[in-house]
């Protein structure tokens, strides 16, 4: 059952004097310990690749519940793994928490040993897929679309699948000269995450797309937000793997954009929450880790941030169980797990990187 949003809001009213507003029922015993620990550690650092205008609702609410400030730190996927590699090994100040969509390198920072284990109360609302060694959690499910402009783009050349978008690109190769957008998979992490999930999923179509879309002379990009600007101002047509989550939010808002979930398959991709073996608030972090997993922390992810929640009892358009209604057996989470890591070994990710600059640069 959906939590309503005037009950959250009474929840926090009551946060301050309320045991129920520290942690939910069915909590361990000993929880209370954890959230005494965090009160007095009084601060959190978040290193995340979600944009904080999207997630100051979860925000705020938090620091209500627990009065614990939360430093966040929103950046580019790469520039977060790097940052926190570099920090990690000079023992500097540095994220207490990483929460990031690129699957691959959260999943290489639990093997690498540098993340702390912890049995989140919540994990077994979860689905299987979604955790990793006790040290990695999904904390959403969220669907990868094909992005356009509505007011440039007539609404029967829309391509509905992969092999929709390659003819379409192929039978007007000067309507898209410089007129299509995508990942710069050297620049961006998740980028590089999503087309090798594409490529494991189905080889041949995707090199026919990245060729059809090298053609064209594509822009692109290390960001989901500056495709979507650019989408927005025309001067994008259509963009490919972007997220359905930040489509959705500059939809409503923005009469331009258009977006469809591919109808062959559509990826599923989660941000993956994770606390450094070196956090210097340990206990806040945990606090962070269940309240995003929580059906409190994932209902105001879903209706406010509109990052699609995970959890099977929220319920809504931007939930899992909304877009599993909607689109069924073509959806294709991509498991949590040390399959992640094939195309982070040095020489296949240099061999796709090279494939992938001689189709997309062409």
């Amino acid at each position: 059952m959906q939590i309503s949003l005037k009950y959250l809001t009474v929840a926090v009213a009551f946060a301050a004097n309320s045991a129920w507003a520290a942690f939910p029922a069915g909590y361990p015993s000993d929880y209370q310990t954890t959230v005494d620990g965090a009160k007095k550690e009084g601060k959190l650092i978040v290193y995340s690749v979600t944009d904080t205008a999207l997630v100051r609702p979860l925000i705020k609410d938090f620091e209500s519940l627990y009065g614990i400030k939360v430093e966040y730190n929103d950046m580019n996927s790469t520039e977060l793994y790097n940052r926190y590699i570099s920090e990690n090994a000079a023992s500097s100040t540095s994220a207490d928490v990483l929460w990031s969509s690129a699957m691959d390198l959260q999943v290489k920072l639990v093997n690498d040993g540098l993340m702390a284990s912890y049995e989140s109360p919540e994990a077994k609302q979860l689905p299987q897929w979604a955790q990793y060694q006790k040290q990695a959690y999904g904390t959403t499910y969220e669907p990868l679309a094909i992005v356009y402009n509505k007011r440039l783009l007539p609404a029967g050349e829309v391509p509905q699948t992969r092999a929709d978008l390659i003819k379409l690109l192929q039978n007007k190769p000067d309507q898209f000269k410089g007129k299509v957008t995508t990942y710069d998979i050297e620049k961006s992490g998740v980028g590089f995450n999503y087309l090798t999930q594409d490529a494991r999923v189905n080889p041949q179509v995707t090199w026919d797309l990245v060729k059809a879309m090298g053609a064209t002379g594509p822009k692109l990009q290390s960001s989901t937000g500056a495709m979507m600007e650019r989408i927005s101002s025309g001067e994008n047509l259509i963009g490919y793997n972007i997220l359905g989550s930040y489509a959705l939010t500059k939809a409503k808002k923005d009469p331009s954009i258009g977006y469809v979930y591919p109808k062959d398959y559509t990826l599923v991709v989660s941000r993956l929450v994770t606390i450094s073996k070196k956090a210097q608030s340990p206990n806040a972090a945990k606090l962070w880790v269940d309240y995003l997993l929580s059906q409190r922390g994932q209902t105001l992810l879903a209706n406010q941030a509109s990052l699609f929640s995970i959890r099977a009892d929220v319920d809504g358009e931007t939930s899992m169980a909304g877009l599993t209604k909607q689109l069924g057996d073509s959806l294709k989470p991509i498991p949590i797990g040390a399959g992640l890591l094939v195309y982070l070994d040095q020489s296949k990710r240099l061999e796709f990187l090279k494939q992938w600059q001689q189709s997309i640069k062409r």
